[in-house]
């Protein structure tokens, strides 16, 4: 029953406006309801699990009926809750596009997904979160990659439409982490990010900053990569630098993506950090 009421309660408290219409809810439904169904078949034989799962389904928990972010009218918890899973969600649909990107499925990006499920989920989420990531794989194979990139353009136009900017470059920085996390993003992958923030209602320079948030944060790396991450070349302004710090400041602070939970919020300060830091380098290289 336990994780068959972890499936329930992420798609009730979850996916909003994804399970009522649009393409997220056509993704949603083939993912979870297979998973469901799976799941409901290998135990159809348990008495106990049957009347437990007619009991949680009795009492409003079933997908269907679900808003994109939570219920309507739900509280602040809920709502909270609801933003969380979308996010999970709509990170799930599009790392499946990022990772297959160079056509190839790597270890590492794959360990990176499961180690998101555990840290922001628990340990129960990995197995049902890495079944979600190969049908969609199956759902990509099966469209073809035409197909399949006009379903995650309408996927983020969704997206752009129920996050706010602060949550889609938190989303787009855990694109970029998996991009980057076997060692080398290929152009390929490169491609696909800034496809991705383009539909997503942001720029190839958020891809830019991203990538060399790390170098641009390391006092012994080349200062131009300081400068990528604020979006700028070495050539700007003095004032230039100062208003695109203030609005990399203001789009990134953690407290923007609070609700999505205290793991997130971390990696969103982490990111805030690096920013800071290429910002202080750039400030003591000027004698600001």
């Amino acid at each position: 029953m336990g994780n068959m009421k972890w499936v329930g309660c992420w798609i009730g408290g979850t996916l909003g406006t994804m399970l009522g219409s649009g393409i997220l809810g056509t993704l949603a439904g083939f993912c979870l309801g297979s998973i469901i169904d799976e799941m409901m078949d290998s135990r159809a034989d348990s008495n106990d699990y049957n009347t437990n799962n007619q009991d949680y389904y009795s009492q409003g928990n079933g997908y269907k009926q679900y808003q994109y972010g939570g219920q309507n009218g739900s509280s602040n918890a809920h709502s909270n809750e609801g933003q969380r899973n979308s996010f999970l969600f709509s990170m799930l649909v599009l790392s499946s596009y990022i990772i297959k990107a160079d056509n190839k499925i790597m270890h590492s990006e794959m360990e990176f997904v499961r180690q998101f499920l555990r840290q922001n989920f628990g340990e129960q989420a990995v197995n049902q979160g890495q079944e979600i990531l190969l049908k969609l794989f199956e759902i990509q194979k099966q469209q073809g990659i035409q197909v399949f990139r006009n379903t995650i353009h309408q996927s983020c136009a969704e997206i752009k439409h129920n996050m706010d900017v602060s949550q889609r470059l938190q989303l787009l920085n855990y694109l970029v982490i998996i991009a980057k996390v076997d060692g080398y993003v290929s152009p390929e992958e490169i491609k696909a990010l800034k496809e991705v923030a383009r539909h997503l209602g942001l720029t190839a320079k958020d891809v830019d900053s991203m990538l060399n948030m790390e170098n641009g944060a390391r006092a012994n790396s080349n200062i131009e990569d300081a400068y990528k991450v604020l979006g700028l070349s070495s050539t700007a302004t003095d004032d230039e630098v100062k208003v695109a710090y203030r609005k990399m400041a203001l789009k990134h602070h953690p407290d923007r993506v609070a609700t999505l939970g205290e793991d997130i919020r971390k990696a969103a300060e982490k990111k805030f950090q690096d920013i800071n830091d290429a910002k202080e380098r750039i400030f003591k290289a000027r004698g600001l």
